[in-house]
């Protein structure tokens, strides 16, 4: 990649990262009303720390760009199904802008799963390394 696709694709990750990661400590410090507001929506709440640690753990894993293919479709398809299960019939404008930011955001996860972290990755910098030398390997 050159060096300005590499750039913005780094900056997509930071992105996403700043947008998902205070989502997930978010949902820590308001627990009760986060899980209030998945019980009034049929979700039940034993989902929530599930929900927390794909929120948290696939934000860091993107941001460090590790495993980013990987990750990238499991946010995206976390989101989508946010979509579905909370955004999908929109009463209000407001309603209508958080589906619209959510589709948005799981396009660029699929583009960030279609092309990969770039460059200026820890999944570049694995596989520049290549494979690791292992004793099977070394005979």
């Amino acid at each position: 990649m050159k060096p300005i696709q590499n750039a913005a694709v780094l900056l997509a990750r930071i992105f996403i990262f700043a947008w998902f990661l205070p989502a997930g400590i978010g949902k820590i410090a308001q627990y009760a009303g986060t899980a209030g507001y998945m019980a009034a929506n049929g979700v039940p709440g034993w989902l929530l720390p599930l929900v927390i640690a794909t929120e948290i753990v696939c934000a860091i894993a993107l941001l460090i760009g590790w495993k980013t293919r990987l990750f990238a479709f499991l946010l995206a398809g976390y989101t989508l199904l946010a979509v579905v299960l909370f955004h999908l019939h929109p009463t209000t404008p407001t309603d209508k802008i958080i589906q619209m930011a959510e589709l948005v955001d799981a396009g660029g996860l699929l583009v960030l799963f279609a092309h990969g972290a770039g460059d200026w990755s820890l999944d570049a910098l694995l596989a520049r390394r290549g494979p690791t030398n292992t004793p099977a390997a070394a005979v």
